[in-house]
């Protein structure tokens, strides 16, 4: 199929309602009217998000930004094949933010730039799509929620598998009550990653702007070979940013639990010594009044898989006890499988019987749908912000276990920081480079 035909195909395929709709601003359109889109960040995920909302005959991409020009031919290209019109590339984020002909910033940078680049979108009266996790500690994640009520923004953050139909089913399920009632609940993210291999300090590349990419985080000297995921300051490491699916599937399938009690965290560097910060393995226990949610994870274990792609687009399930991305809910009547991104779900009852299995498909198209629809109406998404802050908190506060050595850390829910120890109240918010400051008023 040429381009212009695939675009031809693309606009006849989907109607568009003739419907008249509310603004984000006050005025009133058609629902025809695009919404226009700006995307920051040009990774892998980034490029899925652009050129997956360019395809949309709703939706406009007008904006590519990344600090590194080298990224911008693929996805150009991508974009420029399912849309119209060409979109514009710039480095800084903030001509986006000062169009204001844009409705929507798209955030798929690293994680220590979600928090301010999604608050510096709100005060520009841009709706935003951020992808997990929300924040890189837990003070960012307060401020981005302050800032999305304050300019009444719609803040939807990338955790799609709460907009498939099958997670719907299962939430369903359980609160029926054919689980009994859930006591514990054991999240899974176990896999194999690579070591990252050191090398010298470099100059920076042209067509790079290195200290744009650093932003709020230090700006040590250029190395290709530092994986930013496994520095403290860059991330919230490999194991959360990649678990928050699990442990917010476990928090929606239990009716949205909102704050545990405490936390205890075991774990360390084990396996993959290679100059890491952040832990290779992550055993965490979050206490409820009467739930223990658990989550068991480690990047050394090639044994466990993701779920496969044939898997999450058709009637499969996963190998269950090798999948690393699996929930397992255990109640007194009854235990549950679950996997994230498609991979279903299947009940047992009290003798071990399988009583229910629902295939999954995955949520992203939905979660989309999702977004502009709230975009346009003004309700509040599926991953609302806040949800998406309840979920990374609890990453947060394994990380700030470790971070002080193991300690059986007290939560204070009202005022989110822990009563028992001044130490990690000291990692509840990271040191800003200026001048990208997270301010106090936001």
């Amino acid at each position: 199929m040429n381009l212009v035909n695939r675009r031809e195909f693309m606009k006849r395929s989907v109607g568009v309602a003739a419907a008249v709709t509310v603004l984000p601003r006050g005025g009133v359109r058609a629902a025809s009217d695009k919404v226009i889109i700006g995307v920051m960040g040009l990774g892998g995920r980034g490029t899925y998000l652009a050129e997956s909302f360019a395809r949309r005959p709703d939706a406009e991409v007008a904006y590519l930004c990344d600090p590194d020009t080298r990224r911008f031919a693929r996805v150009r290209e991508a974009v420029e094949e399912v849309q119209d019109s060409k979109p514009k590339l710039v480095q800084d984020f903030r001509k986006i933010l000062d169009d204001k002909s844009v409705d929507v910033l798209i955030n798929a940078t690293p994680d220590h730039w979600h928090g301010l680049g999604t608050i510096m979108a709100c005060q520009a009266e841009k709706d935003v799509y951020v992808e997990k996790p929300l924040s890189h500690n837990i003070w960012e994640g307060k401020k981005m929620v302050e800032a999305a009520r304050k300019y009444k923004r719609v803040v939807q953050v990338g955790m799609q598998t709460r907009s498939a139909a099958y997670a719907k089913k299962a939430k369903d399920y359980i609160e029926s009550g054919k689980l009994g009632e859930v006591h514990i609940v054991r999240v899974f993210n176990m896999m194999q990653h690579s070591r990252q291999q050191p090398s010298p300090d470099r100059p920076e590349p042209e067509g790079f702007d290195y200290d744009m990419w650093c932003g709020p985080a230090p700006k040590p000297p250029y190395n290709p070979s530092r994986q930013w995921l496994n520095q403290w300051e860059y991330s919230c490491g490999p194991i959360p940013g990649d678990a928050v699916h699990q442990l917010d599937m476990a928090r929606f399938l239990i009716n949205d639990i909102p704050y545990p009690k405490s936390v205890s965290h075991a774990g360390a560097v084990y396996s993959l010594r290679d100059g890491r910060e952040t832990p290779d393995t992550q055993l965490a226990l979050f206490e409820y009044e009467q739930l223990t949610l658990m989550m068991e994870a480690a990047l050394w274990t090639p044994y466990m898989k993701k779920t496969p792609m044939d898997v999450r687009e058709s009637d499969k399930f996963p190998n269950w006890p090798f999948s690393s991305t699996k929930v397992e809910l255990l109640g007194t009547e009854g235990f549950m499988y679950f996997g994230r991104h498609g991979g279903g779900w299947q009940a047992y009852d009290s003798s071990g019987e399988l009583v229910r299995s629902e295939y999954g498909r995955q949520g992203d198209k939905e979660h989309q749908d999702n977004f502009i629809d709230c975009v346009r109406t003004r309700k509040r998404p599926n991953a609302d912000v806040e949800t998406g802050h309840r979920s990374v908190l609890l990453c947060h506060m394994a990380n700030i276990s470790y971070r002080v050595g193991n300690q059986k850390l007290e939560f204070d829910s009202q005022s989110e920081s822990f009563s028992n120890s001044d130490q990690a109240n000291k990692l509840l918010k990271r040191q800003y480079r200026k001048p990208w400051v997270v301010p106090e008023e936001v």
